[in-house]
């Protein structure tokens, strides 16, 4: 780490009550593709992970701006759940303008990231961990909002209705494909247009539910030993906005199905999960992927992805992202 970060992490780490004495060891945390991550060992056996965010010089997507807030609010809404493996918030501040520059230290999570140990759980075990993960997925989904979108709203106030801030969230999304002339199977114009001819079915979404939208294996720990492992955390909270439930399906079953997940569905629905799998439902979804898969290509450009990355996208991605405009395109005619 240069010299700038390391004054960076030293100044969230006094702003956060640490004196210099305490700090045991610091570690930089690998897999952020966004923020810079640092795993803290404090003198009295605690854990820290500070998470700087880049220069606001540095090109991103329009929803990027204020992430940190909306990491802040995720944590702050589900802690208040009982038993809600997120971390705790310690200190944050969210303006980069501010003395300290932004920044976010909570407590560190224990265990490892489920794609580190998926090579590593029996069969048995992973049915039972995602019907556990679908109990903790539906108890978020108990947590709402009083506006749609996102919390830092990047683009104006919460929206009032469902339909109004997903399409403007889209909407942003296209333009950033334009603006770093992004790779995309179809023409923004072509997606903007099948989306909008489908839209009608995000009227059924009347209440503001957290939604983390990118719970890929990635950001839900596990800990335990061997056959006995449990959800652990669930991490990376930035992405959240205030939408439809349905919405967290899409990371869940990444570049799959969730309808195929019969143990998660399971144990979303005895934790009290409702979903309804009509023709208005999985309209909403292949919005959602459309969403999530868009992000996934556009953000290539800004953040100067190496070309294998850009060609594994091109090859699983892209397709995927083909799909749902297809799905869309048949809502839109029936």
């Amino acid at each position: 780490m240069d010299g700038e970060g390391t004054a960076a992490l030293d100044t969230a780490l006094r702003a956060a009550g640490a004196a210099s004495g305490d700090v045991m060891r610091s570690e930089p945390l690998p897999g952020g593709t966004y923020n810079t991550l640092h795993r803290v060992l404090l003198r009295d056996g605690g854990q820290w992970v500070v998470k700087l965010p880049p220069p606001v010089s540095v090109p991103g997507l329009s929803h990027e701006r204020g992430l940190l807030r909306g990491e802040v609010e995720f944590y702050t809404a589900a802690g208040a759940l009982p038993r809600m493996p997120v971390p705790r918030v310690v200190r944050y501040e969210a303006d980069p303008g501010a003395p300290t520059g932004a920044f976010l230290v909570m407590s560190a999570c224990p265990g490892a990231s489920w794609h580190e140990l998926d090579g590593r759980l029996a069969a048995d075990e992973r049915a039972r961990l995602r019907g556990e993960l679908g109990g903790v997925v539906a108890r978020l989904h108990t947590v709402t909002g009083h506006g749609f979108g996102y919390p830092a709203q990047p683009f104006g106030p919460l929206s009032g209705t469902w339909r109004e801030a997903f399409t403007l969230m889209l909407e942003r999304l296209l333009e950033d494909a334009v603006r770093y002339g992004a790779r995309l199977p179809r023409a923004p114009d072509a997606i903007r247009a099948l989306a909008s001819g489908a839209a009608g079915a995000l009227d059924e979404v009347t209440v503001p539910v957290a939604v983390h939208f990118d719970l890929w294996q990635g950001n839900v720990l596990l800990d335990g030993a061997p056959g006995a492992r449990t959800v652990s955390g669930i991490i990376d909270g930035e992405r959240m906005f205030w939408g439809d439930p349905l919405a967290d399906f899409v990371s869940l079953a990444l570049l799959d199905d969730i309808e195929k997940d019969g143990d998660f569905l399971a144990g979303y629905a005895a934790a009290g999960g409702t979903t309804r799998w009509d023709r208005a439902a999985r309209t909403r979804m292949a919005l959602y992927r459309c969403y999530l898969y868009l992000i996934m290509l556009v953000e290539a450009v800004p953040r100067a992805y190496p070309q294998d990355h850009r060609e594994w996208a091109d090859r699983h991605v892209a397709p995927q992202l083909e799909a749902a405009l297809a799905e869309l395109a048949q809502a839109g005619a029936a």
